[in-house]
């Protein structure tokens, strides 16, 4: 297998022509209905992993690995580095790219064969940090899985497609704020953390992509109700965006008159629209419900 060197490329991470002679003997044609797009630059690989601020002591979750490009350049910053793929074919040649490239690091590689929405446990000790490259279509339920999931990843730095970034990142009164920006902010602190240009990727998507990063809250929103609770006004108040809260939680509170007690007793006019209020303002509204 072919590598560059010189000190921008050490020899343990994968160039553009490394990627395509793997993929090559793998067989593998990335698909856009699986959102694959494989990250074919070094430097953005290890600018990635600076801006996640990957620790030495760190247990790394990769979410969707493909041939290993982040994967390697995280082996080298972390303590070690689990992996979810999906993909039989590229969850199959992962160990062995490990220990190829990066011999003295394989036994702090593990590798978990799954969709990233049913993994429940992951092997080694518990994740510190969740840095991945997600695919769009799955770019947002995947995070709050993982988050929800496993309460001891304090930091995280996903790229996703420019739009979702925009999207998750999003405060009150932004006209992209909705659903991804609550619920993303009940776990975290959420802000973008750069760009990324279409030609580091393999193939080249049609989409500019976006880094965001998470810091998980030291404290988690004050409230008795429930997430699922909370939730439930969020998703209420954002399906019908443009009427106001005491029309869109009608059917969430029993009637608009049942949604209109519920708001004023949580202090929010009835006539706001979900898109003014923070994830806290949804939280009041959802322990106001008789």
């Amino acid at each position: 297998m072919s590598t560059t060197t010189g000190p921008e490329s050490p020899d343990a991470l994968l160039g553009p022509a490394d990627i395509r002679e793997l993929a090559a003997a793998l067989g593998v044609r990335p698909t856009k209905q699986k959102g694959q797009n494989f990250v074919i630059d070094a430097n953005t690989v290890r600018r990635i992993v600076r801006t996640a601020e990957v620790r030495p002591d760190d247990v790394v979750v990769e979410v969707g690995p493909g041939l290993g490009s982040l994967t390697l350049a995280l082996l080298e910053a972390a303590d070690r580095v689990t992996a979810v793929e999906i993909d039989d074919v590229l969850a199959a040649a992962l160990p062995a790219t490990i220990e190829a490239r990066l011999p003295g690091k394989k036994d702090r590689f593990a590798l978990v064969h799954s969709d990233a929405m049913h993994v429940q446990e992951l092997p080694g000790p518990p994740p510190t940090a969740l840095v991945a490259n997600l695919p769009y279509n799955v770019a947002v339920p995947v995070l709050l899985h993982m988050l929800d999931r496993f309460p001891t990843i304090e930091r995280t730095l996903v790229m996703v497609q420019a739009e979702v970034a925009d999207r998750l990142a999003a405060r009150p009164g932004n006209k992209v704020y909705g659903v991804p920006s609550v619920k993303a902010n009940w776990y975290a602190e959420v802000k973008r953390a750069g760009s990324i240009g279409r030609n580091v990727f393999w193939p080249a998507p049609n989409v500019d992509s976006g880094l965001v990063s998470l810091v998980r809250r030291t404290e988690p929103v004050a409230t008795t109700a429930s997430k699922t609770e909370v939730f439930a006004v969020v998703d209420a108040a954002f399906a019908q965006r443009r009427k106001t809260l005491r029309a869109a939680l009608a059917g969430w509170a029993g009637s608009p008159a049942a949604a209109e007690e519920a708001l004023v007793a949580a202090g929010i006019s009835p006539q706001a629209r979900g898109e003014a209020l923070t994830v806290e303002e949804f939280a009041r509204i959802a322990e106001a419900k008789k």
